[in-house]
């Protein structure tokens, strides 16, 4: 179902080169549209509420037995969808929610919950994308931006690559520390589990190319921490704002060499760490890294069924056994709701070349936040399904995953990654700096 009005007038107008809109438009954030540029109201049904704010900020939103507290657990299910009923849906379903629930008749189903707009972010936030949304654009054909601060540099977005932007500079706190673990079960649903260890240190200057790292949109390392064959490798990035200008910048510390070395195949359809091949390197955070291999289209907004508020998932009262099953997930833990989405199509550029041709890409209007992805091979088979288990930390406030997944629709297997179940609480705004992220500086922590 495509949405008209504002957005295919916008869609005519649409420039790579001139992105911004015009004042009169901006001033629409915060009053008919959200501060991060979503659709204030509800539906015609009502089965889509206003956005009223969102979940406020509470420090105690984090229990350290518990975690995050579920502001939503006395909800019931509305309706499961299956195999038997999945036409009834089939017009707020991708055709990869169809083809999970055709290969796992039996097993899979999307339990939906009534829709709570739990999204919300810091006011310096809101403050930066009201900014940003007169002043940011895209250049270099698309493949970088320029003149946004903080986040979200197209809250009114005109193209398929502005709402892809959106999604990589979303704001995911200043710095970050946060473990999970991550299994790839076989298909008779035997699986081990890898420990990971993640340092981020979102760039205050990304975007401002008077500064020196302007072109720096983070720093990131990596550390494997189990199991003990692949303990101790370590992956450095500085993911660049414009990787086609700048690549990407990735070194690799291997435990068996002892020795930190450049590795330029951090990037595209590159292998995953400790993914046994089911999840491409800018299949990270569900798409990460340069956008110049596909021609992104923007499709419209629709009303799809997505995961959302995942918060029972994440409870630190199951153990990973209660959540990684053989086939898929365990459905009883996760949680569905309807929501607007954006609907972005990629497809691969003449003479490129990746694993995928196609990719469809479904947002959440109101954080950004990539939900859904259908992935399709060469052959235009449909291949993957991947989906994003999120929550807002609303201790924080912001959103982010909880656990993601890339279920192989023709081979049987899947990986899910990013769960915390078992592992140390996420640290927010920790001491962390530039410095902290050299080849040398992972070269001395690495042999201590």
């Amino acid at each position: 179902m495509i949405r008209s009005g504002f957005l295919l007038a916008a869609l005519l107008t649409s420039s790579l080169a001139q992105a911004q809109v015009g004042a009169e438009q901006a001033a629409r954030l915060g009053q008919d549209l959200t501060p991060m540029g979503a659709e204030r109201a509800g539906n015609a049904s009502g089965s889509i509420p206003a956005w009223d704010g969102g979940l406020a900020q509470d420090s105690g939103a984090f229990d350290p037995a518990l975690g995050y507290r579920d502001p939503f657990a006395a909800d019931q299910p509305l309706f499961t969808v299956t195999h038997a009923n999945a036409q009834q849906y089939r017009e707020q379903l991708s055709p990869g929610q169809l083809a999970m629930l055709q290969r796992y008749h039996d097993s899979w189903k999307l339990k939906v919950y009534p829709t709570r707009r739990s999204a919300s972010y810091p006011d310096k936030v809101y403050a930066a994308v009201k900014a940003n949304a007169t002043t940011a654009k895209l250049i270099e054909n698309g493949n970088g931006i320029a003149d946004f601060q903080l986040a979200t540099p197209f809250p009114i977005p005109q193209s398929g690559l502005e709402v892809l932007w959106n999604h990589l500079v979303r704001y995911r706190g200043e710095s970050v520390k946060r473990y999970y673990a991550q299994a790839v079960p076989h298909a008779s649903g035997d699986y081990f589990m890898t420990r990971i260890a993640d340092l981020f240190l979102f760039n205050q200057d990304a975007g401002d190319h008077s500064k020196n790292n302007g072109n720096v949109l983070f720093y990131f390392r990596q550390s494997v921490l189990a199991p003990a064959r692949l303990a101790g490798t370590e992956l450095l990035v500085h993911e660049t704002v414009n990787q086609v200008k700048e690549p990407r910048l990735a070194w690799l510390y291997a435990a068996g060499q002892r020795r930190v070395r450049r590795t330029p195949n951090v990037a595209y359809d590159s292998p995953g760490t400790a993914s046994e091949g089911m999840r491409t390197t800018d299949n990270f955070d569900m798409f990460s890294g340069a956008p110049d291999k596909y021609d992104w289209q923007l499709m419209g907004k629709r009303e799809m069924i997505v995961p959302y508020n995942s918060y029972r998932l994440a409870a630190r009262s199951n153990k990973y056994s209660d959540i990684v099953q053989r086939g898929h997930v365990n459905p009883e833990l996760l949680r569905y709701e309807l929501h607007r989405v954006w609907h972005v199509r990629a497809t691969l550029k003449a003479g490129q070349r990746h694993q995928y041709k196609q990719r469809d890409f479904y947002f959440d209007e109101d954080s950004y936040q990539i939900l859904l992805v259908d992935h399709y091979d060469n052959r235009d088979n449909l291949w993957r399904l991947g989906e994003s288990y999120t929550i807002n930390y609303y201790d924080q406030p912001l959103v982010w995953t909880k656990g993601d997944a890339i279920y192989d629709l023709i081979g049987g297997r899947y990986v899910i990654g990013i769960l915390s179940n078992e592992e140390p609480a996420d640290q927010f705004d920790i001491a962390l700096k530039p410095t902290d992220f050299t080849p040398a500086q992972l070269r001395r922590d690495s042999v201590r």
